[in-house]
């Protein structure tokens, strides 16, 4: 167990490099706009968000195939130094091309990250502590967020701007991934894996017809979609969101209200449905769906409080409940792949509800971008992101957890 959690401790810092780097951009949009002027209008800026995503999704399958086939540790490792170098690169960027192709190159080296460490992670876990140990990861990525949030600060400084706060944490992320090499180690059972698959011949089209037959699986990848729908878009959009509707405060002010307070609550979530997800198991192997399930339902009378809010505090306070049911919602999802698929395709599955779910995401961020440029209503939008939701919450629980898994987990671990 000293082990399994010491995994958690080190992925703990890659998954906030991870996510600040994404969200650093969303925060500092009007002064990258004015930096870059051939941005030019939302449409662009909201192509360029949901070009990432796309990229992002492509490769996600393929990352999770990797770290199954061959090594966690490794795939994790080379994600996170090339992410880096990309991120110092942005901060270089003078044209909307170049930080196109730079969106793009993160967008590919990112995709290898996520479906490994959480696959590690799974892997070192028993069923008592794995909701629990996936939420602590998943709150580096809500601190990642509020880290990123409170870069438009320093996009507004004429000391810095916000050239250099992706110059910094590029070279931060390249020098962690020296050490992380070393200490880091796979999952005794991800080795014998890697070996059991290389001599089966482990193909992509079989290890994808064996996924895509499981109808638990399928309704999975259905339930992660949705409801990350707004999710990218409370992620991506808010900040620009809080600065038209409440003009009076700064572009500071706006990123750091849309990301810290519903982040917050974000990490609270994932500690709170993890342990209750733990907890529930223990009487029922359905404990992880419900909680899901739970979080879900959360969403969605904030998603209709965020698209009417009329003063900045109410806005605030409906983020904070969006936080805590996403936090429910988040650190459950890999548990619960892993109640449906064998261990061997815990990441290639995981990349695989990538590969829908930021795609699908992608194309919310664009097609965001273009409503508001024909000045849709918000809470007509964020109407229908709240029912997208109510479907998700009654769809997952037609997952049915196997029971042949469940009695091999208990062989491995006796």
């Amino acid at each position: 167990m000293r082990a399994a959690w010491l995994a958690v401790a080190l992925l703990w810092p890659v998954a906030l490099l991870n996510y600040m780097d994404r969200q650093m951009l969303a925060a500092m949009k009007l002064s990258v706009m004015a930096d870059i002027t051939d941005i030019a209008k939302d449409a662009n800026w909201g192509f360029m968000l949901g070009q990432f995503k796309w990229v992002y999704a492509i490769f996600s399958p393929l990352g999770g195939y990797i770290a199954d086939r061959f090594s966690r540790r490794f795939t994790i490792c080379a994600s996170l130094f090339i992410w880096s170098i990309v991120t110092w690169t942005t901060g270089n960027a003078t044209t909307y091309d170049e930080l196109l192709w730079t969106r793009s190159l993160m967008g590919v080296s990112e995709a290898f990250y996520i479906p490994a460490a959480l696959a590690l992670i799974a892997d070192l876990h028993s069923r008592g502590t794995r909701s629990r140990a996936i939420g602590i990861h998943q709150t580096a990525i809500y601190c990642g967020i509020i880290a990123g949030g409170f870069s438009g600060y320093v996009a507004d400084s004429p000391m810095l701007g916000w050239r250099f706060a992706f110059q910094a944490a590029g070279i931060t992320g390249a020098l962690y991934a020296i050490p992380l090499l070393f200490f880091l180690r796979d999952s005794r059972h991800s080795c014998d894996s890697v070996q059991t698959q290389k001599s089966d011949s482990f193909s992509l089209p079989a290890l994808y017809r064996e996924l895509f037959a499981n109808r638990s699986f399928i309704i999975l990848v259905l339930c992660f979609t949705l409801p990350a729908l707004a999710g990218w878009v409370v992620k991506d959009w808010m900040p620009a969101i809080l600065k038209e509707k409440f003009p009076l405060i700064g572009q500071g002010m706006a990123g750091v209200s849309a990301t810290l307070y519903v982040n917050i609550a974000s990490l609270i979530g994932a500690f709170a449905g993890g342990w209750l997800a733990d907890k529930l198991m223990r009487d029922t192997v359905r404990g992880r769906i419900y909680v899901s399930a739970l979080g879900m339902s959360l969403l969605i009378p904030t998603l209709f409080g965020v698209g009417n809010s009329s003063t900045l505090l109410v806005a605030i306070l409906f983020l904070t409940l969006f936080g805590i049911g996403w936090g429910f919602f988040d650190c459950n999802n890999m548990p619960i792949l892993s109640q449906i698929v064998r261990p061997e395709l815990r990441a290639t599955g995981y990349g695989i509800m990538n590969l829908v779910s930021i795609s699908c995401g992608g194309l919310a961020d664009w097609g965001f971008g273009i409503l508001r440029d024909r000045a849709v209503p918000l809470n007509q939008i964020f109407g229908v992101f709240s029912s997208l939701a109510l479907f998700s919450v009654v769809s997952v629980l037609f997952i049915r957890p196997s029971a042949d898994l469940a009695q091999r987990e208990l062989e491995l671990s006796s």
